[in-house]
């Protein structure tokens, strides 16, 4: 599922408040092979990002006064940086879900924290990438499953991991009208419909990025059903 390719021991960037959970987070981190970063506020969990371009980063929803996990994500978002970030939370309610994925976090991880929960998580992110030649394929658009970036007429296009994982299942189901609801349970893994429109949010960032000037849309809007993949 990991957006990059690691060629050294990867680094897990820590930006979390409590200091005694922030230490027992990189501990565990470390004991499982991993270097950390351990920071204590937003503004220097964004500068230790973008210097030191961490693997992974894991920060708290709940910061200081004034600073929270999803304003941090989305400055993180903003540099152009693609590294998951796995926010902390306390609730798991709807709401905070999709605030969570359209700040630009890639997952969460409910409190209290459980090491071995934690530990599955983060190695499904940082699980190296296996050489692969194989790509999905529509149209004048191809998806490389190895490199994890689209190409369309020549041009390479970097996708976040949830940009990639919605391509990949559009590509996997060319001209099949796919639900909101078979989105999220194949995309995100989550049940939940509600009044959520991290889809809506999603497609548009793909658009944006493999649609560029005078390239036909791909992408279609079914109203009031989801998505499909073909040629207008």
């Amino acid at each position: 599922m990991s957006t990059i390719s690691l060629e050294s021991t990867p680094c897990v960037l820590i930006v979390e408040t409590d200091e005694a959970l922030a230490q027992h987070v990189s501990l565990d981190l470390k004991e499982s092979g991993y270097d950390t970063i351990v920071v204590h506020d937003a503004f220097s969990g964004l500068r230790q990002a973008l210097e030191r371009s961490p693997a992974l980063v894991v920060v708290d929803r709940l910061l200081t006064i004034g600073e929270s996990g999803l304003s941090f994500c989305q400055d993180f978002r903003s540099s152009g940086a693609r590294a998951p970030v796995l926010l902390l939370m306390a609730r798991d309610a709807v709401d905070d879900r999709v605030a969570c994925l359209e700040a630009g976090a890639d997952d969460y991880f409910l409190k209290p924290y459980r090491s071995d929960e934690f530990l599955k998580l983060v190695q499904l992110y940082l699980k190296p990438d296996t050489p692969s030649a194989e790509q999905l394929r529509f149209g004048d658009l191809a998806l490389d499953l190895a490199t994890r970036r689209a190409l369309r007429n020549g041009r390479a296009i970097d996708l976040t991991m949830k940009e990639f994982e919605l391509l990949k299942y559009l590509m996997e189901h060319p001209r099949e009208v796919l639900t909101r609801e078979q989105i999220l349970e194949n995309v995100w893994g989550y049940d939940f419909v509600g009044e959520s429109n991290v889809i809506e949010v999603y497609v548009r960032y793909l658009r944006l990025k493999i649609e560029d000037e005078g390239e036909k849309r791909l992408i279609q809007t079914v109203r009031g059903v989801g998505y499909v993949l073909r040629e207008s």
